[in-house]
């Protein structure tokens, strides 16, 4: 008997960026510059740049499974070379503006990418992490302004896009290579522990794509405007440029500008339908609305993910008849985990939604022993799915164990199989030989409406080992008493989980992720 077959149709990324030039190929990208001004950009005319910049990275020696390195904003140009890079089989590795350049330096000879691609305005950066990996022999500007001939950054010719795209150019085939073919290098943002890369596959993007899409995840349609705050360079823009054209939506990219202001405007100027970024960031654009009395009538839903949401801000947000949409994911999942649907009008900040197909939660205890019951209880979170990493970077052992990754958090699963995030296994402090849950007490003061950004860390303590002390950053214009901030906490966590020192931070420092920087905390608070 001979049996029916379905064609192989491999599973990478280039068919998004394809499929929205030929049915959606006047869906706009929109790219915000200084000044208030805007490119603009139809998916058609963006794949045939696309496809230019994989010829001139194929003139510069890229070839498939070479690495590629990004130092850049989100902009149109980004976009082209994420597409450009990945669709003829290269990988994709993205740097952060936001760290030192000895720290991306060090990832780039791990990655051994010899090419560079750098925003204009960052080529200084650019310069200084060339410097310290000799690896680097090219520098390839974009995001510039006018007609810019080549020049000397350090002792490298930095190579224009813009000229070298208007030459004559043989073309790259896309697509060309194995769905399991790796697209993409991401390095986690180390604010717990030293970076590691994590590498992505086409096919394990395609279907977190997929997996996104759902009406109950993200939903994005071709009506949507999608206004992509979250950083390209970090954890793929949570597969925004991947999942937006997929649909024929509108991409908004903010560039450099992730002020209030800035961004207030371009949600007004391009009718925004959906704002994506994590709590800090829209902490600033209400501060703004407030401030101003500015009304952004087009915003419908916000997902934010990265770091706890205050419910005083989740608060804020509703009141404006804004969907808020909480997310839990890592950068090691792709990195979407769970989303709340933004039809389900009971959750709140604490809850991180459900899982979609594609991922499994899985709670254990210290040891990575399954609990006997997975709901209403805490343990440690294991995760596995079709995007999750098997192995990280330059590592021989897998980062598994029978076949489930181990994140690190502590949480809960309630009845409903929504997610809560109770902590953070490392940030646990140990007090007399008990644990304190630093999350616990975040949650609690940081519900209160004159608070805007807490933290709790452990200090040497000689009697105890570890106290807890209390980190907050107030809302502009509001003051709260050492006493008030710790009264919500005196019928709901135990008597000695109480911090006994208050400290008042100014600007609570902030990670290159935009998630509060615990390590730098600790070096400045830790100690008695």
């Amino acid at each position: 008997m001979t049996h029916g077959e379905i064609q192989p149709y491999a599973l990478t990324l280039d068919k998004f960026l394809v499929h929205a030039a030929k049915w959606h190929p006047r869906a706009q990208v929109v790219t915000a510059r200084d000044g208030g001004e805007v490119d603009r950009i139809g998916y058609a005319e963006l794949l045939e740049r696309a496809r230019r910049v994989s010829s001139v990275l194929a003139d510069l020696g890229v070839s498939q499974g070479d690495h590629v390195a990004t130092l850049a904003w989100n902009t149109q140009a980004h976009v082209e070379t994420w597409y450009a890079i990945m669709s003829m089989g290269a990988v994709c590795h993205t740097l952060n503006p936001r760290i030192l350049a000895a720290s991306s330096a060090d990832m780039v000879r791990q990655s051994k990418a010899r090419v560079l691609i750098v925003s204009a305005d960052l080529l200084p950066l650019a310069s200084e992490i060339a410097e310290l990996a000799p690896v680097i022999e090219h520098l390839v500007a974009i995001d510039e302004l006018g007609d810019v001939q080549s020049r000397l950054c350090g002792d490298r010719t930095v190579l224009s896009l813009e000229t070298a795209i208007a030459a004559e150019l043989d073309e790259v085939e896309w697509g060309d290579f194995d769905e399991t073919a790796p697209c993409g290098l991401c390095f986690t943002s180390g604010t717990t522990g030293a970076p590691k890369g994590v590498t992505y596959t086409h096919r394990g993007n395609y279907l977190h794509t997929l997996r996104q899409l759902q009406a109950e995840v993200a939903g994005i349609t071709s009506r949507d405007a999608v206004l992509t705050v979250v950083p390209m360079f970090h954890a793929n823009a949570w597969g925004l440029p991947f999942a937006v054209p997929a649909t024929g939506g509108k991409l908004v990219l903010p560039g450099r500008q992730a002020d209030g202001a800035s961004l207030a405007g371009l949600i007004k100027d391009e009718n925004v339908t959906i704002g994506v970024a994590v709590p800090t960031v829209w902490l600033g654009l209400m501060d703004y609305l407030d401030e101003t009395g500015t009304e952004i009538p087009s915003l419908e839903r916000i997902m934010v993910g990265g770091s706890p949401m205050p419910p005083a801000l989740m608060q804020r947000i509703e009141d404006r008849g804004i969907v808020l949409q909480t997310t839990w994911g890592m950068t090691e999942l792709s990195p979407l985990g769970t989303s709340a649907s933004p039809c389900d009008l009971d959750r709140t900040a604490s809850q991180s939604g459900r899982p979609a197909m594609g991922i499994d939660l899985m709670l254990t205890d210290s040891e990575g022993t399954p609990l006997p019951e997975q709901r209403g209880v805490e343990g440690h979170l294991h995760v596995r799915g079709s995007s999750v990493v098997g192995r990280y970077f330059g590592q021989e052992e897998p980062s598994t164990q029978d076949g489930w990754f181990d994140t690190g958090d502590l949480a809960r699963i309630d009845d409903r199989g929504n997610l809560m995030i109770t902590g953070r296994s490392k940030d646990l402090i140990k007090s007399g030989g008990e644990w304190i849950n630093p999350a616990e007490i975040e949650a609690i003061v940081g519900a209160l409406p004159e608070v805007s950004l807490v933290a709790v860390i452990g200090r040497s303590d000689p009697k105890w080992g570890e106290r807890p002390i209390l980190l907050v950053e107030t809302q502009k214009d509001q003051s709260i008493s050492d006493a008030a901030l710790l009264e919500p906490l005196q019928s709901r966590v135990a008597s000695w989980w109480i911090p006994e020192i208050v400290v008042r931070v100014g600007n609570m420092p902030l990670a290159a992720t935009g998630k509060i920087d615990k390590i730098r905390l600790r070096a400045e608070y830790s100690a008695a």
